[in-house]
């Protein structure tokens, strides 16, 4: 992935650097409004979910990002060094059943998963890459 990136301590402090990384290069794609929402929720999400599980017993691990936008879509990374996880062998919450009797968390994979057009994880070199693309118009339906 030949991108611009951006990298800095997995604290959640740092979440709002990260959301206007991506949301600059969004907005020089030409994204969407309405996909640029989505994919800063999931990168959102997503960031946290490093800062919160990755490195349990070392504050100083790092999260990468890199965005790279080509002629129909942008692409965003996350890297980080952390445990290895695969969020998206989560299963999706239940979303039907009364919110009273459903089970706490699992939603923000979810919402990776629904408000992006791709998502993929893979193990490199010693590294968890959550990756997400969203297309940059929005679909016509056509």
């Amino acid at each position: 992935m030949d991108a611009d990136t951006l990298s800095c301590l997995a604290r959640v402090e740092n979440l709002e650097e990260m959301q206007g990384f991506v949301e600059k290069h969004a907005d020089s794609c030409g994204l969407d409004p309405q996909k640029k929402f989505g994919l800063l929720l999931a990168i959102e999400e997503a960031f946290v979910n490093v800062c919160h599980y990755a490195y349990p017993d070392d504050s100083r691990g790092e999260v990468e990002l890199a965005c790279d936008c080509t002629g129909d879509s942008l692409a965003v990374e996350i890297t980080d060094r952390g445990l290895p996880f695969d969020i998206l062998s989560l299963p999706d919450p239940d979303t039907k059943g009364a919110i009273m009797e459903r089970e706490i968390g699992g939603l923000g994979v979810y919402f990776i998963r629904k408000m992006t057009d791709e998502v993929t994880y893979r193990r490199q070199d010693g590294c968890n890459i959550l990756r997400v693309v969203v297309h940059i118009k929005q679909d016509t339906g056509s």
